[in-house]
């Protein structure tokens, strides 16, 4: 069996990412989708949060499985779960060096799990989580976000800018 992790904050999940999971759910006999926790790093969604947009953008994929992990370098979690593969996506030359990095240090630590690489079409290769929470706020924010995100983090979005907006009386 071909079992595969694809790992990420997914702060939010983007396009890019739904592409990702997509393309690894019809190459691998079964896809782990696993939200790395990172206590130091500051999250616009709670965990719990993520794993329900996820679950929500991918439902189209019903042997799809949404997970968290945390303390635990990516590849001792694949083993962990019995995976045979780490996923992984390259959208600029930055990416490729620090994926490569990692593709041997994996390696190292775990010689039985390859690394697999994918590049994203063009009209997606620049999204990133960080880029699409700085769209948020502008005068027509709503709509240019639309083209970044699935729809249920676009809802999301939106769901918390209203609810984070002072109301005047």
């Amino acid at each position: 069996m071909k079992r595969a992790v694809y790992a990420g904050s997914f702060d939010p999940v983007t396009n890019g990412h739904l592409w990702m999971i997509e393309q690894g759910y019809a190459l691998f006999d079964e896809m782990i989708v696993a939200i790395g926790v990172n206590p130091d790093k500051r999250s616009t969604f709670t965990v719990d949060e993520r794993e329900a947009m996820l679950r929500e953008c991918t439902q189209h994929l019903p042997k799809l499985k949404v997970v968290n992990f945390e303390n635990q370098f990516l590849v001792h979690y694949a083993r962990t779960v019995g995976a045979n593969y780490i996923l992984r996506g390259i959208r600029t030359a930055s990416d490729y060096e620090f994926e490569r990095t990692m593709r041997y240090v994996n390696s190292d630590l775990v010689p039985e799990i390859y690394t697999v690489f994918l590049m994203p079409p063009r009209q997606i290769a620049e999204v990133s989580s960080t880029m699409v929470k700085g769209l948020v706020g502008p005068e027509g924010w709503e709509e240019v976000l639309r083209q970044y995100v699935p729809g249920p983090v676009h809802r999301r979005f939106i769901e918390m800018y209203v609810r984070d907006q002072p109301h005047s009386a």
